[in-house]
């Protein structure tokens, strides 16, 4: 809902249980007003009237207060906007119209000088509290082009508090998502990615609280930026102690894009969220808002799949995939993926990127004998796709250096033996539309796998006159292919991946059905992987597998399979790991925890989700709740001295209500399961359990 109060000057944005509001003032300065519990427009006015407070000497009444402050007049605080001609750096705005559009608020403003147009976008649906937030920058005028140094997409103000934290995700490789909380100091803190994708080492999300909260209780503010490129998340507070959040494209003020008369640039959206129940709270309506919103047929379940990559390597023949498959297919897999190297000659991670057709000698007749045989088992049939990517060995590339991002005169730097194609270039969009559309046409293929394994470094553009374009372009590029392909194959699901989680974000997440959430299947390093990987988005999307024993990949860890199972059953379940070395009881045990999946499947990918104890060591466990049912997923990393784990208190439920252990029978009372808790039974180390619970 959007109230339009004070002459038409004011505007109030209500979602289920907050509000936000931005004022215009007579000088038409627009400036952000509210962000927090309800409102109405008279609460609004009333903040308005208040005017501005006392400012000290060699500050600026703008400063912290403008709802989106731009470069240039009196503004010291890091801008949102920057954009310059040959003459003119900086922008001076005059207020032009506002218009509302259902559940969108446009606010356009002007700079005649350079002849440009600003629009504001906020939008706030009647289903949620979350604000999306973005804006379109137009030249308008005759006259030189404009270079927009940066645009972002939303610039955030948080309300006057005592003792900021800020909460981040953080990592690398094999290290994503990870949680850490500081408090806030003066001045300023930025996070983001130069690497030309979303990064490991940070996701494009912050959170912020001022008095405590608690994975239940108190205010929390967060901010999650839908791009899939480099970006910059910046969290200020100022000297007079207001913290003000910008984010964007691009890490830095090197330039986006140059604007003809003419042409216009749209951000991504920057979402924001305020909420009264504590991260948990907040993560839920993130969740929801994510499968109301933005995931594509998010409605569906997704099914359990098996990959092949770490049984075969490179070493890959349809007679071993047709193998593997059968033993999927019994223990109850729905989806079976071929991974790396069934293509061009592609028999080490140093050929064959960029030649997107069978090897003729592993799969002599294509790959619709073996996707016939693995429907005919029951699963549906998926492949793995590098499209980005080119290795200097392969026919691509031999035909066509000019397509790799380099610059003229330097070394083309290859990571992990490969180069980027140029997406940005018309040809190299053509070109991969040709090969994934025809591959996709001519093999009933159900799921693709999209990897990214490598950043930019050499991102030149020879010939082109703002090269600095291809970082935006780029990412438009492949927003765009993906769309086509999804638009022509509607029937075939996408997992985003990025050697494990370097490419998560809500922009990709509009295009794709799952993400790979990192490289480690070390079921207890999942834990707090997942633990962070859920602070935003829903277990719907995170693929999570179940591997080898010992790990081979990373540490060498010895675990049960009944540990590595329940940890990765709290995303959408994968099996990853070599099923020939697997014995009879181990292949029958997993059987067992795949159906037990199935059964509890509903609940975690479509629940509410709440984290009962983080996995700081000793006893972690998450709940989902869906309607009448609840599910407990509970791991124990070690007992110590003999001492029972602490039973745990549930969330969720009816404490007037009666639940049955759908496994035991027992019956508990909702009473009790709030406010003393369930017992699990767990004991000894690398423990785990599933606990299934129906109102009685």
């Amino acid at each position: 809902m959007i109230e339009s109060v004070g002459k038409g000057r004011t505007w109030v944005l209500s979602g289920p249980t907050s509000s936000y509001a931005l004022h215009l003032t007579d000088d038409d300065d627009l400036l952000h007003l509210h962000w927090g519990p309800r409102i109405s427009g008279a609460d609004a006015e009333a903040l308005a009237a208040q005017g501005p407070p006392p400012s000290w000497p060699f500050e600026s009444q703008l400063d912290g207060r403008e709802e989106y402050p731009v470069e240039g007049g009196p503004r010291f605080v890091r801008p949102a906007l920057s954009v310059r001609t040959p003459e003119v750096r900086g922008t001076e705005w005059c207020f032009a119209e506002a218009a509302v559009y259902g559940d969108e608020l446009r606010v356009r403003l002007a700079d005649a000088v350079h002849g440009l147009d600003l629009t504001l976008h906020h939008r706030m649906r009647d289903d949620t509290d979350v604000i999306e937030r973005w804006v379109t920058v137009t030249h308008t005028g005759d006259g030189p082009d404009l270079e927009l140094l940066r645009a972002d997409a939303a610039a955030w103000t948080l309300p006057r508090r005592d003792g900021w934290r800020l909460s981040q995700l953080h990592g690398r490789w094999a290290a994503e998502s990870l949680l850490v909380r500081s408090e806030l100091t003066y001045g300023e803190k930025v996070i983001g990615s130069r690497r030309g994708h979303t990064g490991h080492q940070h996701l494009p999300w912050v959170a912020l609280d001022a008095e405590g909260a608690t994975e239940e209780r108190g205010e929390v503010y967060g901010c999650a930026l839908g791009w899939s490129g480099s970006w910059r998340i910046s969290v200020q507070q100022l000297p007079d102690g207001v913290v003000q959040i910008t984010g964007g494209v691009g890490h830095d003020d090197s330039g986006l894009l140059r604007l003809a008369p003419g042409q216009s640039y749209t951000s991504p959206v920057f979402a924001g969220l305020w909420s009264d129940k504590g991260f948990g709270g907040a993560s839920r309506a993130w969740h929801a808002w994510q499968l109301a919103h933005v995931v594509p047929d998010a409605a569906a379940e997704r099914p359990v799949l098996y990959n092949s990559w770490e049984a075969t390597g490179f070493d890959i023949s349809e007679k071993q995939q047709r193998a593997l498959a059968r033993r999927a297919a019994a223990m109850g897999v729905e989806l079976f993926v071929v991974d790396d190297a069934w293509f061009g000659q592609r028999t080490s991670d140093r050929a064959g990127l960029g030649d997107w057709t069978p090897n003729p000698e592993r799969f002599p007749d294509g790959l619709g004998p073996l996707a016939d045989e693995v429907h005919g088992l029951g699963m549906q049939f998926g492949i793995w796709v590098e499209p980005e990517m080119v290795n200097a060995d392969s026919d691509l590339y031999r035909a066509h250096p000019d397509w790799v991002q380099h610059h003229p005169g330097r070394a083309r730097i290859e990571f992990r033996n490969q180069l980027v194609l140029n997406l940005a270039r018309e040809d190299v969009q053509e070109y991969l539309w040709g090969q994934l559309d025809g591959l996709l046409s001519s093999t009933p293929v159900d799921y693709v796998k999209w990897d990214f394994n490598r950043c930019f470094t050499d991102a030149g553009w020879p010939g082109e006159d703002y090269p600095q374009k291809l970082w935006v372009e780029h990412v438009h590029a492949l927003y765009a292919l993906l769309d086509r392909l999804r638009a022509a194959h509607p029937s075939v699901a996408f997992e985003s991946c990025s050697g494990g989680g370097g490419r998560i974000d809500l922009g990709i997440l509009s295009r794709t059905d799952q993400v790979w959430t990192s490289d480690n299947t070390d079921p207890l390093d999942r834990l707090a992987i997942q633990h962070g990987f859920t602070q935003l988005h829903p277990a719907r999307v995170m693929a999570a597998w179940v591997t080898d024993s010992p790990n081979v990949q990373l540490n060498g860890r010895f675990s049960t399979l009944r540990f590595r199972f329940v940890s990765a059953m709290a995303g959408v379940l994968g099996v990853g790991g070599d099923l020939t070395e697997w014995t009879e009881e181990e292949l029958a045990e997993a059987r067992v925890w795949v159906e037990l999946y199935k059964k509890i499947r509903p609940l975690v990918q479509h629940g509410e989700l709440y984290r009962l104890r983080a996995p700081e060591g000793g006893l972690s466990a998450v709940q989902y709740v869906k309607g009448d049912e609840s599910v407990v997923l509970a791991w124990l990393q070690a007992q110590h001295y003999g001492e029972q784990p602490p039973r745990l208190r549930l969330r969720g439920i009816d404490s007037a209500a009666a639940y049955e252990d759908l496994d035991t029978g027992a019956l508990h009372r909702g009473s009790v399961l709030l406010h003393h808790g369930l017992h699990t039974g767990l004991k000894g180390d690398m423990d785990a359990t599933v606990i299934r619970l129906r109102r009685h």
